[in-house]
């Protein structure tokens, strides 16, 4: 057993306890001035969230930090991916055959001349194929898409994300609103279904995340936010169609069309279906409010009612009229007012009927000023087939009330 160790020859020096305080002083002075700052800029900026390479996050503070912004796209294209088509379509077309260069002299001399041109075939049969999306809206195996993407098909093929392939039937389609309805026969078979949104409630600023095989592409993923409501057809360059759009900056190619524009949660609010190809960055899409009025009607095998007048237009201001009336070719004299000037009156149509005519200025329908041909489309639009519109109508100096008796389009504009 050893000696315990005496008290004397553990007590340091006088001068090395000294110095050993001093230290002590020291370290806490520069430790203060150090921690002050640093406290100071934490609580400029409490969102930084970056650490020195030597310091290791705490697991639970690790753990509680918040996902990326965007994780949201991930959790609705989970849920509505599987929902989401391709479109295959067949069909074949008849050209009419040139015999250039059978019908010259130099020819006939070697092939029998007229002879031969009987035997000449006048006509080919070509087979073309398309591509674009769709999405199951409905477990009785219904997919709305665009009626271009299966316009005059003779063989439809959907196929589902997970490889599953069927033959479709188009049930009906609406060139107008540019909507269709395919079905396909899955009995037995437990189909995906996207959920459908309220367009009603979508708001300029909000996310937008388009789906669809963008140039053969399956299964791409674009986002984007919602740019404008409310774009009509006119507006849109697309003046075939009669629709207000949902504009949106989401990337939308070829092969997308008839694909679904999702809110942040993953409900369908549009159908992409157009783009601009003087723009980047500017896709169109049907708000799915229009899609649901409309797709019974589709899935029946029903005409869509589309109400129409029989016009064709463009907006006048004052200013348009005065250089109009100072053109000395000019052969109508506009009145300077702001409204829609009726540019051409298309026979057999209710304008015809209701006494409209080339150069006549509609300023008003129903009392209300209108002044956008935007604005007629839309009012002409949601009224009913036979329904009478009144037309205030500015002619020359007269002011006249004609009664537009309104009727079914016959087909696109």
């Amino acid at each position: 057993m050893s000696a315990l160790p005496s008290r004397r020859r553990d007590r340091p020096p006088a001068r090395s306890w000294l110095t050993h305080a001093l230290a002590i002083i020291l370290g806490a002075i520069l430790t203060l001035g150090l921690v002050a700052p640093s406290q100071a800029r934490a609580a400029i900026a409490p969102e930084t969230t970056e650490l020195p390479d030597a310091i290791a996050p705490d697991t639970a503070i690790a753990q509680a930090a918040p996902r990326s912004s965007t994780s949201f796209v991930a959790a609705a294209v989970d849920r509505v991916g599987p929902a989401v088509v391709r479109i295959d379509t067949e069909r074949t077309i008849t050209r009419r055959v040139d015999p250039f260069p059978f019908n010259d002299p130099f020819f006939e001399r070697f092939f029998g001349g007229d002879d031969f041109m009987r035997r000449m075939p006048r006509e080919q049969q070509q087979r073309l194929t398309g591509l674009g999306s769709g999405f199951i809206y409905d477990r009785a195996g219904l997919v709305l898409t665009n009626a271009h993407v299966v316009d005059r098909a003779d063989r439809v093929t959907v196929t589902l994300k997970d490889g599953r392939e069927f033959d479709g039937t188009v049930l009906g389609t609406d060139t107008v609103t540019d909507l269709a309805v395919v079905k396909i026969d899955a009995r037995g078979q437990t189909l995906p279904v996207a959920p459908l949104g309220d367009s009603a409630n979508v708001r300029v600023g909000d996310w937008a995340i388009a789906v669809g095989n963008p140039l053969g592409l399956d299964n791409t993923v674009t986002l984007g936010i919602i740019s404008t409501l409310n774009r009509s057809s006119v507006q849109a360059g697309i003046p075939s169609k009669r629709l207000d759009f949902i504009q949106t900056d989401a990337a939308i190619n070829p092969g997308n069309s008839g694909g679904p524009l999702l809110d942040e949660t993953g409900r369908v609010i549009g159908i992409n279906t157009a783009i601009r190809a003087d723009a980047m960055g500017i896709g169109f899409a049907i708000p799915i409010d229009k899609a649901k009025e409309i797709q019974a009607s589709l899935a029946r095998g029903e005409t869509v009612p589309h109400p129409f007048v029989g016009i064709q237009m463009q907006n006048l201001t004052p200013e348009l009229a005065r250089q109009n009336n100072r053109d000395p070719n000019s052969a109508i004299a506009l009145p300077e007012v702001n409204g829609i000037l009726v540019m051409n009156v298309l026979p057999d149509t209710p304008a015809v009927e209701s006494g409209l005519r080339r150069g006549d200025v509609i300023v008003a329908i129903g009392g209300n000023p209108v002044t956008q041909a935007a604005q007629l489309q839309t009012i002409v639009e949601n009224s009913r087939v036979g329904q009478t519109l009144q037309f205030t109508v500015r002619r020359g100096d007269r002011t006249l009330q004609l009664s537009v008796r309104t009727a079914q389009m016959r087909d696109a504009p």
